[in-house]
C-alpha cells in the first residue's frame, strides 16, 4: 500500500475493509508500486486504522486493467447484501416474502409531498438554454439559488456568494472530485470511524486516496464524555501515527450529522476540529448531506457555514445534497460550496463527468426557492414522520432489551447487539449478519463502517409503516432464535404526524405496535 513488495498490489484502503482477511493476488499493480519507496510498520499502522487491507480479489478478466479490476473487486466484495435484496425485494402484494431494506439509508417516507410538488407546472419547463452545454460549475440561477439556500437553512453569519458555488450529480462524485483534486496518488484523508463506508471507494476509484481511520469506541470515559466521541487528541494521534511510517495525510473528512452515529459536532468541537486542521495544513472536507434531517427539536444542529471567522476558509468545502434531506436519492444533485476559487475551479472542471441535466437543475432552483414549501409543509412534516417512525422503533429495541445510540438526526439507529456475539468477534457479526439476511430483512453490520467494535448495527428507520412493523418483527424472530420467516405484518400502528388529514397517513394497519 504504502511502499508496495515487487510486483505486488494491495486493495484500496487504508482502513482495513470489511473483509480484509487475505493477501490481493501478486501481479495487480505495477504501476502503482512507482509511487511509493517505503513499507511503514505494519502493526503499528493497523493500530491506527492505516493498516494494509489484506482482502483478496480474484478478478481473471484478461480484458480489464489492473485498476478494472480493483474497481471490480470493489462491486464484487462489498455489494454481496444489496444484490441479494435486488433479487429478492420485497412487495407487498407480488413478494410478500421477499426481503425488507432497512440497511440503505433512504428517506421514503415523504414520496407523496415530493411527487405532489415535483408535479406542479412550474416544475415542466424546456426552453433552449437548458437544452444546451451549461457553464459546468452549474447554471448561474441554480448557483444563485443554491447560495441562497445554503445562507438561510446553514445561518451564515453574510450571504453565501454564487461564484463559490459548484453543482454535480451528488456527493459521491464530490467525494471522488475532491479526492483527486487536493491529494496526490497516495496520500490521505483522516476520518472517524464509525464512518460511511462507501466513502473509501468515493476517493479512491478516480483519485487512489487512502483513508487513515480515527478509532472511536463506546466506553465512556468521563463525566462530559459520550460514547463513539471523537476528540482533538484522537486526531492528533491518528495524524501522527500516519506521518511517523511516511504517509502524507492532506485532510480530515467530517459528517455532520454523522452517519452512522446520528452524533451532532457542537459549535466548539467543529471549531476544535478546524483549529487542529488549520495547525497541520490540512483541508477540511465536512459533509453535510444530514443537516434538515434532524427530527428532535432539543437537539441543536449548527452547520460549519454558521460559524464567524472560519480558521482557515481556503481549506473548507462544504458538501449538501438532496439526496437525503428531500428523500431524492435518485435524481443524483449535490453542491460544494468552498471559497477556494482552484479548488472549485478544478472540481468544476470534472463536472464535465458528473454534472446535471439543463431541465433537472430548473427543477433544483425551482424547489429549492419555494421557501414557503419547505418550511409551511415539507420540513414540518418529514420530521413528524421521521420522529414517528423513530419512536416506534426505538419502543421495539426497548422491549427486546437491546442498546442503542440514537441523537435525534438521520434516518438511523446505532443498535448494539453484542450480547448476541458470544466470542466478540468479527466472524459471528457477520454470521448475524446472514441470518438477519436469511430471515429476509438487510441491515449493516458495523464492520462495513470500520467498526472497531464487533456487534453494533445500522438499522434504517425512515420507511413505510408496513414494511418498517414487518422488518422490525423479522429482526425479533432472528433475536429471539425462530426459524419461520413473517410475511404478514403485525397489527401496527405508528403514531401519526400532526397533519394527518391533508397528508397520508404513515400506518396502513389498525391497532398497536410498539410505542
Amino acid at each position: 500500500m504504502f511502499a508496495l513488495p515487487e510486483k505486488e498490489s494491495r486493495a484500496p484502503s487504508t482502513c482495513p475493509g470489511p473483509a480484509s482477511t487475505q493477501d490481493l493476488d501478486s501481479n495487480y499493480g505495477d504501476g502503482l508500486e512507482r509511487e511509493y519507496s517505503r513499507k511503514p510498520d505494519q502493526k503499528l499502522l493497523e493500530l491506527y486504522g492505516v493498516g494494509d487491507p489484506t482482502t483478496r480479489f480474484s478478478s481473471n478478466s484478461s480484458h480489464l486493467s489492473s485498476r478494472g479490476r480493483v474497481i471490480k473487486w470493489f462491486w464484487d466484495s462489498a455489494e454481496e447484501g444489496y444484490r441479494t435484496y435486488h433479487m429478492d425485494e420485497y412487495d407487498e402484494d407480488k413478494n410478500p416474502s421477499g426481503i425488507i431494506n432497512l440497511g440503505t439509508s433512504e428517506n421514503k417516507l415523504c414520496f407523496d409531498l415530493l411527487s405532489r410538488r415535483l408535479s406542479q407546472s412550474d416544475m415542466l419547463r424546456v426552453e433552449a438554454a437548458l437544452l444546451q452545454y451549461p457553464d459546468w460549475r452549474g447554471h448561474l440561477f441554480l448557483r444563485e439559488e443554491v447560495a441562497r439556500f445554503l445562507s438561510f437553512y446553514c445561518k451564515s453569519p453574510a450571504p453565501l456568494k454564487p461564484e463559490n458555488v459548484v453543482v454535480l450529480n451528488g456527493c459521491a462524485s464530490l467525494f471522488s472530485a475532491l479526492a483527486t483534486v487536493l491529494c496526490e496518488v497516495g496520500e490521505a484523508f483522516l476520518i472517524p470511524a464509525p464512518y460511511y463506508g462507501a466513502i473509501t471507494q468515493h476517493v479512491y476509484l478516480y483519485g487512489n486516496v487512502r483513508l487513515v481511520c480515527v478509532y472511536l469506541d463506546s466506553e465512556v470515559t468521563g463525566l462530559d464524555a459520550r460514547p463513539f466521541q471523537l476528540t482533538v487528541e484522537r486526531l492528533e494521534v491518528a495524524l501522527h501515527a500516519a506521518n511517523s511510517e511516511g504517509l502524507k495525510v492532506k485532510g480530515l473528512i467530517l459528517i455532520n450529522p454523522q452517519n452512522p452515529l446520528g452524533d451532532i459536532y457542537s459549535p466548539g468541537e467543529l471549531r476544535e476540529f478546524l483549529e487542529f486542521a488549520k495547525r497541520h495544513e490540512l483541508h477540511v472536507l465536512v459533509d453535510e448531506v444530514y443537516m434538515l434531517s434532524v427530527f428532535e427539536e432539543s437537539v441543536g444542529y449548527r452547520s460549519v457555514l454558521s460559524l464567524e471567522r472560519l480558521p482557515d476558509p481556503q481549506r473548507t468545502h462544504v458538501m449538501w445534497a438532496t439526496s437525503k434531506d428531500f428523500g431524492m436519492s435518485g435524481l443524483r444533485f449535490g453542491t460544494l460550496y468552498t471559497e477556494n476559487r482552484d479548488v472549485a475551479t478544478a472540481v468544476a472542471s470534472l463536472c464535465r463527468y458528473h454534472g446535471l441535466s439543463g431541465l433537472v437543475q430548473y427543477q433544483m432552483a425551482q424547489l429549492l426557492r419555494d421557501r414557503d414549501w419547505i418550511n409551511q409543509v415539507y420540513l414540518p412534516e418529514n420530521h413528524a414522520r421521521l420522529k414517528a417512525a423513530h419512536a416506534y422503533v426505538s419502543g421495539e429495541l426497548r422491549a427486546l432489551g437491546i442498546p442503542f445510540l440514537s441523537r435525534g438526526a438521520g434516518f438511523f439507529i446505532w443498535v448494539d447487539l453484542r450480547k448476541y456475539l458470544p466470542e466478540g468477534t468479527f466472524e459471528e457479526e457477520m454470521r448475524l449478519w446472514r441470518r438477519f439476511l436469511e430471515h429476509k430483512v438487510l441491515l449493516s453490520s458495523g464492520k462495513a463502517f470500520e467498526c472497531k467494535e464487533p456487534g453494533w448495527f445500522r438499522l434504517v428507520f425512515s420507511d413505510e409503516a408496513h414494511r418498517l412493523c414487518l422488518g422490525m418483527q423479522r429482526v425479533r424472530q432472528v433475536l429471539e432464535g425462530k426459524s419461520q420467516v413473517a410475511e404478514d405484518p403485525p397489527a401496527c400502528q405508528i403514531q401519526e404526524p400532526r397533519d394527518q388529514h391533508r397528508h397520508a397517513p404513515l400506518s396502513a394497519h389498525p391497532g398497536e405496535c410498539g410505542t
